[in-house]
């Protein structure tokens, strides 16, 4: 591999599992990504989803923290509008003071939820139009000067907590070129405006004291196993599961019922949002991401290890490992 590899955490939920072994998971996987030489692991901020129990974000990062030792950890992303940009500082200050030189914050204006559960957040639907000047005001009570006299994020105040801007449109990537951040792209979901996001971006960029030149981060799926037929049967799986997180209104489909919904006109939709993934053995996984960073003009590529479970999970970071020069083979 010739770009440094991260990993992107949902803390999934797997069938039959439960939140606590969900959890237990996501220490597994960050323990592991730092024993083979990943770059970070990220938890994005998702509510009301029965898969995915990542929604404390910085809660999970801090158990994370204190059961690993060196690797980077973070939000990918915190949705900024469900929050106040104090309260964020705040826990993010804490997080970089009692684990220093390992937090990262990246930010997104998306709710991560629908319109129900926006409304349960206490969201006004109009917060998401304040995001350019919510990042503002986040960094200037991380960094300084604050932005609100005589308001100071304490923890947080020069603590310097590194930003990152996260985003699957051409919005995203302005912002990041203005603020001269970096800019983490959501194509292992959201593929469609990835090259013209970029060049944006890249085009766009202005230096700031915490970047000087353009970084881009871009999110790939992966599902690694031993045989090729396994790596399928897994990310058949995979897409089964998302129809139930989609269609199934609470209920789980059997897997002929969602092989029909996968062959609709609606299970493209599933497809397209999957369209980057990297499946198969540890050796067309690592083809396809050298493909892949390139085709993204990617400085770094972010890895979704999408599996029915922890250990098929764990065994694809390591695959990927051994081929991307992160381990010896």
């Amino acid at each position: 591999m010739t770009v440094p590899l991260s990993i992107l955490d949902l803390a999934t939920i797997g069938k039959g599992q439960t939140v606590a072994e969900s959890l237990a998971g996501s220490v597994a996987m960050a323990q592991k990504a730092e024993e083979v030489g990943y770059r970070r692991v990220w938890y994005a901020e998702h509510h009301n989803m029965s898969a995915i129990a990542s929604s404390a974000t910085s809660v999970l990062i801090a158990h994370v923290a204190a059961h690993t030792n060196t690797i980077r950890l973070g939000a990918g992303g915190v949705m900024l509008p469900n929050h106040s940009p104090l309260t964020i500082a705040e826990q993010f200050g804490t997080l970089e003071t009692l684990h220093p030189g390992r937090i990262d914050l990246g930010l997104g204006r998306a709710p991560g939820s629908d319109q129900n559960t926006m409304r349960a957040l206490r969201r006004d639907h109009t917060s998401s139009d304040r995001f350019p000047q919510d990042v503002l005001e986040l960094q200037g009570y991380l960094t300084g000067p604050t932005r609100i006299q005589g308001v100071e994020a304490t923890p947080g105040k020069g603590t310097n907590v590194p930003l990152y801007i996260l985003g699957s449109s051409l919005f995203g990537a302005q912002l990041a070129a203005q603020l001269g951040l970096p800019y983490a792209f959501a194509s292992h979901f959201a593929p469609a405006a990835l090259q013209d996001a970029v060049a944006v971006y890249r085009r766009e960029f202005k230096p700031s004291d915490q970047l000087s030149e353009p970084h881009v981060i871009a999110g790939v799926n992966v599902t690694a196993a031993d045989s090729n037929a396994e790596a399928q049967a897994i990310h058949l799986a995979v897409k089964r599961a998302r129809v139930s997180l989609f269609f199934g209104g609470g209920r789980e489909f059997t897997d002929d019922e969602a092989d029909m919904v996968l062959d609709s006109p609606q299970g493209q939709h599933i497809a397209q949002m999957m369209k980057f993934s990297a499946v198969g053995t540890k050796d067309v996984v690592r083809d396809y991401l050298d493909e892949f960073a390139a085709f993204a003009d990617a400085d770094e590529l972010i890895v979704a290890h999408q599996s029915i479970g922890t250990e098929e999970r764990l065994r694809s970071v390591e695959l990927v490992a051994e081929v991307a020069g992160l381990v010896a083979a």
